[in-house]
């Protein structure tokens, strides 16, 4: 049985708490932050500044108005390549959040390279945002005349993607392995570390990290990714707004993704040219002020150091697991809960007999616990049945996942 958790209870300022207002404005227990994440004041000051203050557009005019936002957003650039350990600032794109992120690399890479037999590996239990874009690229292939294979792998009992399936399954037709950083409904983290050396370097990594981003440290360099996705609306940013991270190395393997204004393309009698990256993904008019507030949220994840972050939540979740152990019947999905070793990440998914996880989502709201309940759009390939989910972050605490977990244990005696 992995270790139980530490008896203190990790410390957190009052001061940090109060960065949130919508915390303390309710009496309710909020554990869901792995579908969003509470936005701390300075987020809400941002994009309340752009729409009250001087708005205009970016990368158009030549008035101070216009430039002075054009230079803003590329300090913002520039903080999140740092953020995410990528070492340009063009190897940063901004989208519309991880979903759009992946739908870029399916469609601006996709596209171009695949050739007919070629293979993607990828896990059919991840996020629909990072099975379904795949699905779609086959199809449009195949109206072409080409057809691609989706080779899906399996998930160990700790969450995390089974390298060792993901071996057996590579192929010289391989073109991709998609995994996510962090798992959205099982909290296993794959680094696919296990793989380096052992696999032919023109084989691209993509790392969906909607879930690790703003949780822990997240370092796309170290991880060896050709693409990192990131939404920033789960790393204390405002909906409508992500990062993706592509490696230089591919930057001439893109199409252009969104070809209109200010999206990296010039007309030609020879048809569209392409320019440079970051632009060549990033068409039309961008979501500006989510784009700023991103900038605040990394600002803010910063003042806590990432490293704090994480171990704030591994005590969280190695505290909930242990409380979730005392619930008579209580079966865990797979995940940190199976594992050897200390190990969380904030997010714990699991089912009680008697009760449906959507009644029980619907009890413990009523009781002020309010957390994710059903596939968590997980796909249908994936046959997993619907779970509560529980999800921490920094402004969590001991006293909240106690109080939660004796909740469910009285709510399982009475349905017994």
């Amino acid at each position: 049985m992995p270790p139980t958790a530490p008896a203190r209870a990790p410390h957190i300022p009052e001061s940090v708490r109060a960065l949130f207002p919508a915390l303390a404005d309710s009496s309710e227990v909020y554990l869901d932050s792995a579908a969003t994440t509470q936005k701390p004041r300075p987020v809400i000051d941002t994009i309340q500044r752009y729409h009250s203050s001087r708005t205009a557009n970016a990368g158009r005019g030549t008035y101070p108005w216009a430039t002075g936002l054009s230079a803003r957003l590329s300090r913002v650039r520039a903080r999140a390549a740092a953020f995410i350990g990528a070492q340009h600032t063009d190897e940063v794109v901004f989208t519309g959040g991880a979903t759009a992120a992946l739908n870029a690399v399916a469609l601006s890479w996709g596209l171009a390279e695949l050739a007919d037999g070629d293979q993607i590996l990828f896990n059919p239990r991840d996020h629909a945002s990072n099975v379904y874009p795949w699905h779609h690229l086959r199809q449009l292939l195949a109206r072409f005349g080409r057809r691609i294979e989706l080779v899906g792998y399996r998930i160990t009992e700790t969450g995390e993607a089974d390298t060792a399936d993901i071996l057996a399954k590579l192929t010289p037709r391989t073109r991709l392995i998609t995994t996510s950083h962090l798992h959205h409904v099982f909290g296993g983290l794959t680094t696919l570390e296990e793989l380096r050396g052992r696999i032919d370097p023109d084989v691209l990594l993509c790392f969906d990290c909607s879930q690790s981003g703003g949780h822990l440290p997240v370092d796309v360099t170290e991880l060896g990714a050709d693409f990192a996705v990131f939404a920033a609306h789960k790393m204390f940013g405002a909906p409508g707004t992500g990062i993706l991270y592509c490696h230089r190395r591919i930057h001439d393997r893109l199409l252009p993704f969104l070809p209109g204004g200010n999206s990296g393309v010039r007309l030609t009698d020879a048809g569209l040219i392409q320019a440079g990256m970051p632009e060549l993904l990033e068409g039309g008019t961008q979501n500006i002020p989510g784009i700023l507030a991103l900038g605040s949220a990394l600002e803010v994840l910063e003042s806590f150091d990432m490293s704090v972050v994480a171990a704030h939540n591994r005590e969280l979740t190695l505290r909930l697991i242990d409380g979730l152990r005392r619930v008579p019947g209580c079966e865990f999905l797979p995940g940190p809960a199976y594992a050897p070793c200390a190990v969380g990440y904030g997010i714990v998914s699991f089912t009680l007999p008697g009760i449906t996880a959507t009644d029980l989502g619907f009890v413990l709201s009523e009781l002020g616990f309010l957390v994710r309940t059903g596939l968590h759009c997980t796909s249908a390939e994936g046959a997993d049945t619907d779970s509560v989910r529980v999800s921490t972050h920094i402004y969590n605490t001991f006293d909240e996942i106690d109080r939660f977990t004796a909740c469910v244990e009285t709510i399982a005696e009475e349905v017994s």
